[in-house]
């Protein structure tokens, strides 16, 4: 077969493909498996209840469900569903918005597939007219990284300055004294709470680039995935932030739905209105199960209560568990741990690290443990910056066994790898 150049973004592996196929192979395995790589998030009991009692009474509702799998939705997705989320940005954190500023997305991988390539790219005839998406605090998000359809890089990245903290933690923060942003970006872009790393910036780094956003006349993209208002994963101060320039992405899968497919966009009804009608060219019309399935449970507060009063502490407590067993079992190795403030992973910095987090990659690999290798969190970021080799991302969601045992193995590999040097 003979395939076009615009075929070759599909035939490199990168860290997506990477993520993605490890849950394949970590399924296909034959000896003992540790999943603490891919982003699947944890079965909560509690939680898988009430989606399972939705989706019993949504079965069991002759007209709605044969609606529902029988009917296209409109190209924005579904009414009910826009309509209860539009109410509930009202009510919860007055903000101005209405169905029309929302719309539906087979997932918020397939959102920032579209939101980047409208914001980023060529934008005229001339040769200086090609604009990027600034990531302004880096590592970011892997699933980033291979999205743009320009035959050059869509992103800039930028180094953090990094905090140390008591108890072996750190945290980065945005380093605005070297950070530029005016109209020659198409937009900026922060996930908060940052997969991989943790990290939630703050409300004051946030409204700060909100300020420069608006000043250069280009829109913020906050990717709240694992934020607010659901799931919720957040475990310290932080103040939801919107209004027409911030263009805000969320998902029904860190709920514990990811094979709902249900991303959501929250941003001005220009944008939107391109959202529908890219939705209507490539997909026809976004999935009806998962915004049919919430719409009920947005309705009546069960989404929010779940958040708060389930999801929230169940994965910080993990987060605290996983910490735990990472001080017990490398107590004689130089890793930090950064401050963990949300989401379902842990990140840890192993300074000096003899190998590159690639090659300890594939040694755990080897020993049955997916983790992910840092240096893939970096799009747009071309300095050689030894940092980057020095990092793993470690998914924290699998049982408490799975990962006490997955971190005694990491501490095993990276032990010998400083011992040999």
């Amino acid at each position: 077969m003979q395939f076009s150049q615009f075929a070759n973004r599909y035939r490199q592996h990168t860290g997506t493909v990477q993520l993605m196929r490890d849950l394949d192979a970590a399924q296909a395995a034959s000896g003992p498996v540790y999943m603490l790589g891919g982003g699947n998030p944890a079965h909560i009991p509690e939680v898988e209840a009430v989606f399972q009692e939705a989706m019993l009474a949504l079965a069991g509702d002759t007209l709605t469900f044969g609606r529902t799998v029988g009917e296209y939705d409109g190209p924005q997705g579904g009414l009910r569903f826009r309509q209860a989320l539009a109410t509930l940005l009202q009510q919860r954190f007055g903000w101005g918005v209405t169905e029309d500023h929302i719309a539906i997305t087979n997932g918020s991988q397939s959102s920032f597939g579209l939101i980047f390539n409208v914001f980023a790219g060529q934008f005229g005839p001339e040769q200086d007219s090609f604009r990027k998406i600034l990531l302004p605090l880096t590592p970011e998000y892997v699933g980033y990284t291979d999205v743009g359809l320009a035959e050059q890089p869509i992103f800039e990245g930028h180094r953090p300055n990094i905090e140390l903290l008591p108890d072996r933690q750190f945290k980065y923060r945005v380093n605005f004294d070297d950070l530029r942003i005016d109209s020659s970006y198409g937009a900026v872009c922060v996930s908060r709470p940052t997969n991989p790393t943790g990290n939630v910036i703050t409300d004051d780094e946030l409204q700060k680039l909100l300020t420069r956003c608006e000043s250069a006349g280009i829109p913020l993209i906050i990717d709240g995935a694992y934020g607010l208002p659901f799931p919720g994963m957040i475990f310290t101060d932080a103040t939801p932030l919107w209004n027409e320039n911030v263009v805000l992405c969320l998902s029904l899968s860190k709920l514990g739905l990811p094979g709902l497919r249900t991303g959501i966009v929250v941003a001005a009804p220009e944008l939107i209105e391109l959202i529908r009608n890219a939705n209507a060219i490539n997909n026809l019309a976004p999935g009806s199960v998962g915004p049919e399935l919430l719409a009920p449970l947005i309705e009546n507060g069960q989404v929010l209560a779940l958040s708060e009063q389930t999801i929230r502490p169940y994965y910080q407590q993990k987060a605290e568990l996983a910490r735990t067993l990472i001080k017990e079992a490398m107590a004689d190795i130089p890793v930090r741990v950064h401050r963990p403030e949300g989401a379902l992973f842990l990140w840890l910095w192993f300074e000096g690290l003899p190998i590159t987090s690639a090659e300890l990659y594939q040694r755990l690999v080897n020993r049955g443990v997916y983790i992910i290798p840092g240096h893939h969190f970096y799009p747009g970021l071309d300095e050689d910056w030894p940092h980057r080799h020095e990092c793993i991302r470690v998914n924290y969601a699998a049982s408490n066994a799975t990962v006490e045992a997955g971190i005694g193995i990491i501490a095993e590999v990276v032990r010998q790898a400083f011992e040999d040097g």
